[in-house]
């Protein structure tokens, strides 16, 4: 790839520029700090349901602290490409990657999760298994392709729906964001298709057939390279590992911080994990260990460990991209930067080993996922067959249904793809809590008027 034509201020939906002393990249991480779909992140579930007085992560905070770790492996590999490729770079590129890749990693990685539903990947689960489910029924009523959307729903490809598509009754272009930000969260960018048939073994998609050709503009417009047009199969942007290993140096490392301010892991455990890691990367141990030394409260030793740790990450993971920087720039790069790292250190496999067995398969954690995909599931099942009948067919029930729909949701002269993707538009952007009280409300369990 061109390292000139990878970026461009080209953005979503009808959006003249305009001057103003922030850059266009700048103006992304604004837009989507400002944005609902952004602020709907602070009562998502992370990994543990809300406790109460112990705070840990939500979707939010970790959106932030991504971001905080994107613009630093951002603005270190920006300039490395300005000083290695110096002499390739036109005047234009080389001021992007001196001034503005960290803010379009940044941007890419705050807004990385405004596609995943409420409670998590159980959410996602939800979403996908009702159209498995109920196969007989609605499986005719779509195409081959919309289908394959539909029972492999995930989060990625709803993040660039979220960003990208016009509602009913609002701007085109969605939240209108450069295709330089929008190509860095496309992990996966091909149609769900391909992994349907197993054309590629990639575990998850990158766009809905209703955003395909935003997707392709987008693909267009940064240069990805195309490995099949039938169906769309792209190698993915360059950017897009950089974004990776800041979501997987934070959900690594702070799922294990958060379990233990919950007291599900205990300190000795948690401390010695992360003191293994940075034992194995730092050649001033002494100093680490004089510190730990000095702090007294539990938290505040672990919280120092977890900084360090971090550190260590940022620090391999720029090393890493360093050097595989020709394989990402071919598109031949087949092992995110963190896993290459585990195959090397055995310190972040052991940390990933032990929070499988102790924390994401923990009661709580397992019940507020049982509970979070029947949440999801009973209230597809209740806005779904109403949406698919015509208003000819549609029982009274089916009205009062459709009533609780806001109306940017609802696409009566769409297809019924397009209708059932306005229903998961609603579901899916729910909160925690707001999806569990309307959850609560159509089944009876509670009635009354809430204001």
């Amino acid at each position: 790839m061109n390292l000139n034509q990878i970026f461009t201020n080209q953005r979503t939906g009808n959006n003249p520029q305009t001057k103003a002393s922030r850059t266009d990249f700048q103006r992304d991480f604004d837009r989507i700090i400002f944005s609902s779909a952004f602020r709907r992140l602070q009562n998502k579930t992370q990994v543990f349901p809300l406790p109460g007085s112990v705070f840990v992560h939500n979707r939010l905070t970790h959106s932030l602290e991504v971001s905080s770790v994107g613009r630093s492996l951002g603005s270190v590999m920006g300039e490395f490409i300005h000083d290695q490729f110096n002499s390739d770079l036109t005047e234009d590129a080389k001021s992007f990657y001196l001034h503005n890749l960290g803010n379009v990693i940044a941007a890419a990685c705050l807004c990385h999760d405004v596609g995943n539903p409420a409670f998590g990947h159980s959410g996602e689960d939800a979403i996908a298994s009702y159209f498995e489910k109920n196969e007989k029924d609605l499986k005719p009523k779509f195409n081959e392709k919309e289908w394959a959307d539909l029972v492999n729903f995930e989060g990625n490809a709803n993040a660039i729906r979220v960003l990208a598509h016009q509602q009913q009754g609002k701007d085109a272009g969605g939240t209108q964001l450069t295709f330089a930000t929008l190509a860095s969260i496309a992990k996966y960018p091909c149609e769900a298709i391909a992994k349907q048939k197993g054309i590629i073994h990639r575990k998850k998609f990158g766009f809905f057939q209703n955003e395909k050709e935003i997707f392709l503009e987008i693909a267009k417009g940064t240069n990805l390279i195309s490995e099949s047009e039938e169906p769309h199969i792209f190698k993915r942007h360059p950017f897009v590992w950089l974004v990776e290993a800041a979501d997987d140096i934070c959900y690594n490392i702070i799922d294990m911080e958060d379990a233990h301010r919950l007291g599900i892991v205990s300190t000795s455990d948690c401390e010695n994990l992360f003191f293994e890691l940075v034992k194995s990367e730092t050649d001033d141990i002494k100093r680490v260990k004089d510190k730990l030394a000095s702090i007294g409260n539990d938290n505040e030793r672990i919280s120092y460990l977890r900084a360090k740790v971090i550190n260590a990450l940022i620090n391999k993971s720029i090393e890493t991209y360093k050097l595989n920087f020709e394989k990402i720039l071919e598109g031949n790069l087949d092992k995110a930067l963190l896993d290459i790292y585990k195959s090397e250190n055995d310190s972040l496999k052991e940390i990933e080993k032990f929070s499988i067995a102790k924390i994401y398969n923990h009661k709580a954690v397992v019940e507020i996922e049982n509970a979070g995909y029947n949440v999801m599931y009973e209230l597809l099942n209740h806005f779904i067959p109403s949406i698919l009948k015509s208003k000819d067919e549609r029982k009274s029930y089916d009205k009062m249904a459709l009533k609780l729909l806001p109306q940017q949701f609802v696409y009566e002269d769409g297809t019924d793809y397009e209708k059932v993707l306005g229903v998961i538009d609603f579901v899916s952007g729910m909160t925690d809590n707001y999806a569990t009280d309307l959850y609560r409300k159509i089944k009876g369990i509670d009635i009354g008027m809430t204001v």
